[in-house]
């Protein structure tokens, strides 16, 4: 996403615009094989949910989303399995923050009790 500022030329009220890549032909094939159009707010909405009330800069979400998309389309063209988005996004978190990777992994990974959480910090405790 670019971010711009403009300036009318009649009235030179300054204004701010954002341009985006539209990427309407790339689809989310679901865990039950679903197909959905992609949506690269949920992206951003998955990782500001797991930072959230965490020291993370909104400014590295916004480049990782967008480091994250570019590599899921190379790798995977037109249908990107949403396997592969919660690994990528998952493995972001790890290196960034492990609170919020902890949060997100719960959720993911569909977590059903305090003993999945143990185990999840303990896979990061050799860190």
């Amino acid at each position: 996403m670019i971010r711009r500022r403009r300036e009318c030329l009649s009235c030179d009220y300054r204004f701010t615009t954002y341009e985006e890549i539209e990427r309407e032909d790339l689809r989310v094939v679901k865990r039950d094989g679903r197909y959905e159009s992609f949506d690269r707010k949920k992206i951003i909405g998955g990782f500001f949910k797991a930072c959230e009330k965490r020291p993370v800069n909104p400014d590295w979400i916004e480049k990782t989303t967008d480091n994250l998309i570019e590599e899921l389309e190379q790798k995977y063209g037109r249908e990107i399995p949403t396997t592969a988005i919660g690994e990528k996004i998952m493995d972001a978190l790890k290196r960034m923050d492990e609170v919020a990777y902890v949060r997100f992994a719960s959720v993911y990974r569909q977590f059903r009790d305090a003993r999945d959480f143990v185990s999840e910090v303990r896979s990061l405790g050799g860190r």
